[in-house]
């Protein structure tokens, strides 16, 4: 049996930890619903893109546009793929970095020509680790994601694809699909598909004329595009940091409970070594008093 001051230094130990996971768990809690409200307050804009877009496809049924080009010239053992990969800049989340990393790995390894683009300080140190070439690092941190930088990672896939330095590009981050299961997600940003686009079904806002658009719609187009795939880019960036807060809190609250319980183990065990103590103390009385009589 370990001693009382072991007993008791374990203890503070253990308390100091609780201490930790449980101001980690409240932390993660409070981002997790201020993630949540900035993706609420732009998501109505973003949606109005998506439905704009999907309004100009279904009255320009004939459009051809670079951004849904799906170069069907381009053999498939030659295609450019480039992939966004969103990760954690901190671990302490249960398996939310494996699991993303583990997707992405798989995926490049499936792709001979692939140019990989990194969210995300765990991803880097995966890579690199792992001597896997990364092409770009967004060296900006994952726990703060913003419009103007899913914007800038907008502006730069929209760019490599339109100069056909890219043919794809997929975005692979986490989805949070319900408070307690989160699944890492592989989602293509381009080219677009028109089929992703439903019709809407009529309503008051709904029309059956026919639509000008002004200057042309290839000018709309170059113009609501980069913003649909900017809102794409933040709700992943957002869903991917939503996910890493929710792993965490569950982490937490895991740690937390074994060491609440790990504290009742070592209260027993505590109590049972002082009694041991007195009673060996007792016994030493009672024997150096017997041998005196």
């Amino acid at each position: 049996m370990a001693s009382i001051k072991e007993i008791r230094t374990h203890i503070k130990s253990v308390e100091q930890t609780l201490k930790i996971t449980n101001a980690m768990y409240l932390i993660s809690s409070s981002s997790l619903r201020k993630a949540r409200k900035q993706l609420n307050d732009v998501e109505p804009y973003f949606n109005k893109i998506g439905t704009t877009l999907s309004d100009i496809l279904h009255h320009s049924p004939e459009i051809d546009h670079p951004f849904f080009d799906k170069r069907p010239e381009v053999p498939a053992e030659e295609r450019k793929v480039g992939y966004i990969v969103v990760t954690g800049d901190k671990g302490l989340a249960g398996a939310y970095n494996h699991n993303v990393l583990k997707l992405a790995e798989e995926r490049i390894a499936q792709t001979p020509c692939h140019s990989l683009f990194v969210v995300g300080q765990m991803g880097r140190t995966y890579f690199q680790e792992r001597g896997i070439p990364i092409d770009v690092e967004f060296l900006y941190t994952a726990q703060a994601p913003t419009v103007p930088r899913a914007r800038d990672i907008g502006e730069l896939m929209t760019d490599l694809f339109l100069e056909r330095q890219l043919d794809e590009v997929y975005v692979i981050f986490t989805r949070m699909v319900t408070s307690f299961q989160m699944e890492p997600t592989i989602h293509k940003l381009l080219p677009l598909d028109p089929d992703t686009f439903p019709k809407y079904e009529k309503d008051r806002d709904a029309y059956d004329r026919s639509v000008v658009y002004i200057p042309s719609v290839k000018a709309v187009m170059d113009r609501l595009v980069p913003g649909y795939v900017r809102g794409d880019l933040y709700g992943a960036l957002v869903e991917s940091y939503c996910s890493e807060q929710n792993a965490r809190m569950t982490a937490m609250k895991a740690s937390s409970d074994n060491a609440r319980q790990m504290l009742q183990e070592l209260d027993l065990s505590y109590n049972r070594a002082r009694q041991a103590a007195i009673t060996q103390e007792i016994t030493e009385v009672v024997g150096g008093a017997q041998a005196a009589l």
